[in-house]
């Protein structure tokens, strides 16, 4: 029986209404804690590619540099995160965190050195992946302990969407901050405050020991003979969630490219970051709605649901007149982007193999990050070419390829 059990069997006095299943998983014993430390050492995540633009951008005047090494950023995580969290399954969370945020932080301050002494575009790009290489990833790390907190309870469901969630709360407040800081403060700025912040999050959740997930220690006498060929994946349906998720990474970044495109040819450039701050706050608002549901479908059906529902919404984008029915009716489609997230995350924890949990959600976040970067490259040249109409175009295809990738998967998602 879970702690969320054990204090209904009590007989305690519930709350009604939309939150009481959040105020349900929030009565667990620090279970608040690691979740709100979780949100703050993540805030890096929407705060440190674009801080990255910006400081590089606004002291060397070079946009292609800054955009270069931001990307490198992003790959240098994307290649390190499974690896990260295949430590973390089996070393815990703690003993990985507090070394890894300490590289990260020190190479953060190595950027902002080489950026405000002028150093060649190599010495930016080797602090730049490093960084990427080493932001911790708090995200999947917080589902993990939901998990083991919760097991097979039904608010496990609750508390994976309010994971999410929080996501997008940090895409929301995320390049807000960043972008005031280092366009009023100093460049260097918002580079500053996404390492601080990490910094403070992490040790702070890291320092929670007791709500770590255990690491799983198989005794050697235990072990069978082909025990040395694990599988490479950690659950049989990331063949088919990675590459789904590596194309809605590429629909999201043209969706962001596109917008800032189709802001500035209205006019209204500053616009861009309130309009792409309302399609964040759709997810955060649909997710919320998603997490006090109980369904009856299974997960990857309601994954398929939820994916298609997102693309078929992207695909009117193009020919959107103005940008405030474009705001009205990208909150709208965002509503299901969140949903989209915690299906698939729901379906990775049923079936990730034992003791590999965190390296399995690790994965979709890999898949995001490849599809951004490549994403970016591309539909950069198409805007530049054709147009935000175009622009949005790329993420209609990249966001229909994840669909037709989704479908065809489905029964070994179903398995």
């Amino acid at each position: 029986m879970t702690s969320a059990d054990d204090a209904g069997a009590r007989g305690v006095m519930r709350p009604r209404g939309l939150l009481l299943p959040y105020a349900e998983i929030f009565r667990i014993p620090r279970a608040w804690r690691f979740s709100l430390a979780g949100i703050i050492g993540r805030m890096p995540m929407a705060m440190f590619g674009l801080g990255t633009v910006l400081l590089i951008s606004a002291v060397t005047g070079r946009y292609g540099v800054a955009g270069s090494v931001a990307a490198a950023g992003s790959l240098g995580g994307a290649a390190s995160a499974p690896q990260i969290a295949r430590l973390v399954d089996t070393r815990g969370q703690h003993r990985v965190l507090v070394p890894l945020v300490l590289i990260f932080v020190a190479s953060v301050a190595g950027l902002i050195i080489a950026v405000e002494l002028d150093a060649p575009d190599w010495a930016l790009f080797l602090p730049g992946i490093v960084a990427g290489a080493t932001m911790p990833s708090l995200g999947p790390m917080a589902r993990a302990r939901w998990s083991a907190l919760l097991g097979s309870s039904p608010r496990l469901h609750t508390a994976f969407s309010l994971e999410s969630v929080a996501d997008e709360v940090c895409f929301v407040l995320g390049p807000a901050i960043v972008t005031l800081l280092a366009t009023q403060l100093h460049p260097a700025a918002g580079v500053a405050s996404a390492a601080l912040l990490c910094l403070a999050g992490t040790l702070w959740f890291a320092s929670q020991r007791s709500t770590e997930p255990r690491v799983r220690v198989v005794a050697a006498s235990s072990r069978p003979a082909h025990f040395g060929h694990r599988p490479l994946l950690p659950a049989p349906g990331l063949v088919v969630l990675i590459p789904v998720y590596l194309c809605l990474g590429s629909m999201f970044v043209a969706i962001d490219l596109s917008t800032v495109a189709f802001a500035a040819h209205a006019g209204h450039k500053p616009l861009a970051g309130f309009i792409l701050g309302s399609y964040a706050l759709g997810s955060a608002t649909g997710g919320l709605w998603y997490g006090t549901r109980s369904w009856k479908a299974p997960a990857w059906r309601r994954l398929a649901i939820t994916l298609t529902m997102t693309v078929a919404g992207v695909c009117t984008f193009w020919a959107m007149p103005n940008l405030l029915l474009l705001t009205l009716v990208i909150y709208l489609c965002g509503m299901t982007i969140a949903p989209t997230l915690i299906a698939g995350f729901s379906l990775l924890e049923s079936q990730a193999l034992p003791g590999r949990i965190t390296e399995a959600m690790s994965w979709l976040t890999t898949g995001i990050s490849v599809g951004v970067a490549l994403g970016a490259t591309a539909v950069g040249f198409i805007l530049d070419a054709f147009g935000a109409r175009w622009g949005y175009a790329f993420a209609a295809c990249s966001g229909g390829a994840s669909v037709l990738l989704c479908l065809a998967g489905l029964r070994r998602l179903a398995r």
